[in-house]
């Protein structure tokens, strides 16, 4: 029935109006203290863990797909009830862009550490620096946990902002919350401690594969809004491939690029210190001011990222609309 199939699907229009209001409930609300769906997800996939771990690729390679495969499924099954209801669509798509992105609670974040930095406070710096990322605030000083903040800023905009609404933009519900879920196992259980080393395997490669584009997308954004385009796009032709991660690279080079700054160096991860490659080498050393800089290139960012999803969705649509009468001519 030519009725049934045209709603079958969330629309251009209905997508946009979704994932604007999820993106200005976030920005309202942001985060809740208890409750969140995320926290939810990683408590069902540490009880998963739980009866599954076995030092061994395979094993963690089930974990993946039951956790997230299981996620997918979930957000598809929602999807389709209420398919034909374009509100209670549009709804669904604020809910679960809402639950999945986390734009505004890593700015207050960063900006709670600037504060306690700007004021010489150390001490409140590293008690708040692990709500942001998994370094030793012990081992670190002033600038080296400005450095951690704005690393993490440029990071977090890819993964808790810009891949979520790329997936969301693509497949809808289910990839809002598919990629979320993803990303939550690869920070449980894919990185290269003992426990995880082969067990983890597959949740950071899985992350890898569906962080590339959102990546990508990030480091073009940021050098479009960041204020020093060539010096972005220099930074991340030259830094970028250096980087360990093929997704932090792109991102954090640019950001370094674009603010004017110098990334990378030396940084203790649970008590494993790495020397990481220096991006955009010709900046400067990180200021404390530079972490309000960097949070709001990340909002810039998280604005142009919104309008590239539903212009490119809006273009899909009339391209295939264009198909379709062809083919019917």
């Amino acid at each position: 029935m030519p009725g049934r199939s045209s709603t079958s699907r969330l629309s251009p229009d209905g997508f946009a109006y979704g994932a604007a209001a999820g993106l200005a409930v976030d920005l309202l609300i942001g985060d809740p203290r208890r409750g969140h769906p995320v926290a939810a997800f990683g408590r069902a996939a540490a009880a998963v863990e739980h009866r599954l771990h076995h030092d061994h690729r395979g094993w963690g390679a089930l974990h993946t797909a039951v956790c997230a495969g299981s996620t997918v499924a979930l957000g598809a099954l929602a999807a389709r009830a209420v398919r034909n209801r374009p509100a209670a669509a549009v709804a669904l798509t604020a809910a679960s862009v809402w639950a999945v992105v986390g734009g505004t609670t890593l700015g207050r974040e960063a900006r709670a550490i600037g504060g306690a930095l700007a004021a010489g406070d150390l001490d409140v710096a590293r008690e708040r620096l692990p709500h942001l990322c998994g370094r030793d605030p012990q081992s670190l000083d002033g600038p080296a946990m400005a450095r951690a903040v704005v690393e993490s800023v440029a990071e977090n905009t890819s993964d808790a902002v810009v891949g979520a609404l790329f997936w969301g933009a693509v497949a809808g519900v289910p990839g809002l919350v598919g990629f979320r879920a993803v990303n939550t196992l690869d920070a449980m259980v894919g990185h290269k401690s003992p426990r995880h080393r082969r067990f983890g395997w597959a949740s950071a490669r899985l992350d890898d594969v569906a962080g590339w584009p959102g990546a990508r997308l990030t480091a073009v954004l940021a050098t479009v809004a960041g204020g020093n385009p060539r010096g972005a796009l220099n930074a991340w032709r030259a830094d970028a491939a250096k980087h360990p991660s093929p997704n932090a690279g792109p991102v954090e080079a640019s950001f370094a690029g674009a603010l004017g700054i110098r990334l990378g160096g030396t940084l203790s991860y649970g008590g494993r210190v790495e020397h990481r490659p220096v991006l955009n080498g010709e900046g400067r050393a990180v200021e404390v001011t530079d972490i309000d800089r960097a949070v709001r290139l990340s909002r810039r960012v998280t604005g142009l990222t919104l309008a590239a999803c539903v212009g490119g969705r809006l273009i899909i649509g009339a391209l295939a609309a264009s198909t379709r009468k062809r083919r019917n001519a």
